[in-house]
C-alpha cells in the first residue's frame, strides 16, 4: 500500500466518496439517535466537558451540546489544547474477511471516519495510523478545515496488507502519538493476546485513554459450518480441511475463551474494549457504546 494515492486513478476518488458518504451518514443517524435520547448527560464527540457552574468561563459554553441536551456544559481544556485523538487502524490481511459481503476493513474504515468526524466537528484534533505488521502510513492529528477529507482520502488507499503484528505496531505508534490524548485502537486484534497488550501497555505508560473496537465477522465468531469445510488463512495462505462435526463446538469454546481473556485483560488496566460485528449497523453501536460510556 502506499501512503500516496493515485491521482490519475478516477477508482481512488470513487472510494473517497463512497466513503465519505457512508461516514456522513454514520454520524447524521448516530447524532439523530443521539438527539432522542434523554439518557446521555454530556458530549460523546471526545470532548471532555462538566456542566456549568457559576465563575465558568462562559466562552467555553458548547452551545451545540446546549441546543441538543438543553443543559450548559463547558468545555474542558488540556492547557491550551483541545483534546487529541489517535486513531489506529489495523490493514492487516485479517481485515478482508467478509461473509456478509463487507469485509471487516470496510466496516473499521467508515468506523475511523465517524471518530475523526464527531471528533472535527467539537474542534478537537484527530488523526490516523494505519499499521499490519508495523506501521504503513500515518497523517498527525490535527483540527483543520480538511483534516477529515485527508483522513478519508489515507483510509480510500488502503487494502489488505500481508500479515499482522498488532503489538508490534501499536508499540511503533504509541512513539507517535507525542501529545496526551484518547487512542482509539480499531482492529480484529488477531495476535498473540500478551503481544497485543504490551502494545497496549506503552500507550497506557503514556498517559493516553485508550478505547480497543474490536471488529469481527459474524461467521468468524459463530462458524456456522456444515459438511466438510476447507479454511484458508488471510494472511499467510495455508489452508486445512476438516470435517465440521465436532469442530464448530470447539471453535466456539476456543473464540470465548480468547474473547473473555482479552475482555479481563482490558478491563483490569481501564481499556474500554468494544466488540463490535460487521452485521451492526454501525451508527447504532455508535450510540450503545457511548450512552454506556456516558453512565460512567
Amino acid at each position: 500500500m502506499s501512503a500516496t494515492p493515485d491521482l490519475s486513478d478516477p477508482a481512488y476518488f470513487a472510494q473517497l466518496d463512497s466513503i465519505e458518504l457512508r461516514v456522513r451518514s454514520i454520524v447524521e443517524g448516530f447524532l439523530h439517535g443521539l438527539h432522542r435520547s434523554p439518557h446521555v448527560g454530556f458530549s460523546v464527540e471526545f470532548a471532555s466537558h462538566h456542566e456549568y457552574v457559576r465563575g465558568d468561563d462562559p466562552r467555553h459554553i458548547n452551545w451545540k451540546l446546549y441546543a441538543r441536551q438543553h443543559r450548559l456544559y463547558v468545555k474542558e481544556f488540556d492547557g491550551d489544547t483541545n483534546l487529541n485523538l489517535y486513531i489506529l487502524l489495523d490493514v492487516s490481511s485479517s481485515m478482508a474477511c467478509a461473509s456478509l459481503g463487507l469485509s471487516k476493513l470496510h466496516y473499521a474504515a467508515a468506523l475511523a471516519g465517524s471518530l475523526a468526524h464527531l471528533a472535527l466537528r467539537q474542534h478537537d484534533a484527530a488523526g490516523i495510523i494505519l499499521f499490519a505488521a508495523e506501521v504503513l502510513a500515518s497523517l498527525p492529528p490535527r483540527s483543520k478545515t480538511h483534516q477529515l477529507q485527508e483522513i478519508l482520502g489515507l483510509i480510500a488507499n488502503a487494502t489488505p496488507r500481508a500479515e499482522t503484528d498488532a503489538g508490534r505496531a501499536i508499540h511503533q505508534a504509541a512513539s507517535m502519538c507525542r501529545q496526551r490524548g484518547m487512542v482509539a485502537v480499531i482492529s480484529d486484534c488477531f495476535d498473540d493476546v500478551p503481544r497485543l497488550l504490551d502494545g497496549l501497555d506503552h500507550l497506557l505508560f503514556l498517559n493516553h485513554e485508550v478505547v480497543l473496537f474490536q471488529i469481527l465477522d459474524p461467521w468468524e465468531r459463530d462458524l456456522p459450518l456444515e459438511g466438510n469445510v476447507r479454511f484458508r488463512d488471510l494472511e499467510t495462505g495455508e489452508t486445512l480441511t476438516t470435517i465440521s462435526e465436532g469442530v464448530r463446538a470447539g471453535y466456539q469454546a476456543a473464540v470465548r475463551e480468547w474473547l473473555t481473556e482479552l475482555d479481563g485483560a482490558c478491563l483490569s488496566r481501564g481499556i474500554d474494549r468494544v466488540e463490535l460485528t460487521t452485521d451492526e449497523p454501525l451508527d447504532r453501536a455508535l450510540l450503545s457504546y457511548f450512552m454506556r460510556r456516558s453512565r460512567h
